[in-house]
């Protein structure tokens, strides 16, 4: 009986203790997959940026989906993309209600765990 509390006890700890490393662990490990799609929606809207000078509307969902943001709704995309202005912005991978989130910011040009900035309307 010992023998097997012991070893729930094992089990329970290991589980806990993987958890707590993989949260730990730097962004590019334990969102590979993210950062790679992200990698190629940045590619895309950087050079869109450089043919047309300006970025594009936040909202315009077909233009959007031709640089590699997936929809799933009309209210989910992974990534986000916000434009902050004519030539910043940010790619964020909404997971959940709160953040902070996995996201991109073009003037930093590196991926990090934070909250977006506000967004604006045009």
């Amino acid at each position: 009986m010992k023998r097997l509390i012991l070893i729930a006890f094992s089990c329970l700890f290991v589980l806990i203790g993987g958890y707590f490393i993989w949260w730990h662990l730097p962004v590019s490990i334990n969102r590979h997959s993210d950062i790679k799609l992200g990698n190629q929606v940045i590619e895309k809207i950087d050079y869109y940026l450089k043919l047309n000078k300006k970025l594009p509307n936040s909202y315009d969902w077909n233009t959007l989906k031709n640089l590699g943001i997936r929809f799933y709704s009309s209210e989910l995309a992974k990534p986000e993309f916000n434009n902050l202005n004519d030539s910043i912005y940010e790619l964020v991978f909404v997971e959940g209600f709160d953040g902070p989130y996995l996201m991109w910011n073009s003037s930093e040009r590196k991926w990090k765990i934070g909250n977006p900035a506000p967004i604006n309307i045009k």
